[in-house]
């Protein structure tokens, strides 16, 4: 579904991201680690758009995205759920989910059913301001902001930081949800190993803004991950 070729990326004169190829497949998740810093976020970011890659190439199910904005970017499959979820404080939980319908056209203007059964506890506060959810309803309505989308692509920044061990198991069972579906591919950056590695098909650890190791779960073993991701 997504294949990047040599990206790049720099922080004005400063160069983050190193010639970054890796893939993404539908029905897997591909997950993203390394220590804080590495630029596993600078890469969410260069794949959404949110922060222009300097070089390299980047296509998504076989279509060459070009330098596209971030708004066309999501109209053509990206979703992004960012690390600090983003969302709007003073928008009802209807509000800021209606806020994905600027990707759709506008017969598609609505919430799926299938959002409430994953996210029960949104419908129950659908007149509530963002910005008096917790932290992990706050999470709960990021994710499915996104998947409202219909993304081909859906992109995960440390979804479980700072959420109730509850809340991530409900966020766990969600991915593993849409792995299973086999309608997209889900890239995940993510901190807590345990909840990652359950979850993941394919690896890429990150160091100094390079991937130093890649594979597939069968491919590597848990101990040698874990040792390379926290050096």
């Amino acid at each position: 579904m997504l294949k990047i070729d040599g990206l790049t990326l720099h922080y004005g004169q400063s160069q983050i991201l190193h010639g970054i190829d890796m893939q993404a497949d539908t029905g897997q998740v591909t997950c993203l680690m390394g220590t804080n810093g590495v630029g596993k976020t600078s890469l969410l970011k260069a794949i959404s758009g949110t922060h222009p890659r300097s070089g390299g190439a980047m296509s998504l199910d076989g279509e060459d995205l070009g330098r596209l904005p971030p708004h066309h970017l999501a109209q053509k499959g990206i979703g992004y759920v960012p690390q600090g979820r983003m969302i709007f404080p003073l928008l009802s939980v209807q509000e800021n989910m209606e806020t994905a319908f600027a990707c759709l056209p506008r017969s598609e203007h609505r919430i799926p059913d299938e959002i409430f059964e994953l996210f029960p506890i949104l419908r129950d506060f659908l007149h509530r301001r963002g910005g008096d959810l917790s932290g992990g309803q706050q999470q709960q309505l990021a994710i499915a902001r996104a998947m409202i989308t219909r993304p081909k692509l859906l992109l995960m920044d440390e979804p479980t930081e700072g959420i109730q061990p509850n809340i991530i198991q409900q966020i766990g069972r969600v991915i593993e949800y849409l792995r299973d579906r086999g309608d997209m591919a889900i890239i995940l950056v993510e901190q807590y190993f345990e909840f990652a590695y359950g979850l993941a098909d394919r690896f890429y650890v990150m160091k100094r803004g390079a991937i130093t190791t890649s594979g597939t779960k069968a491919e590597l073993a848990k101990s040698s991950l874990m040792a390379e991701v926290s050096v």
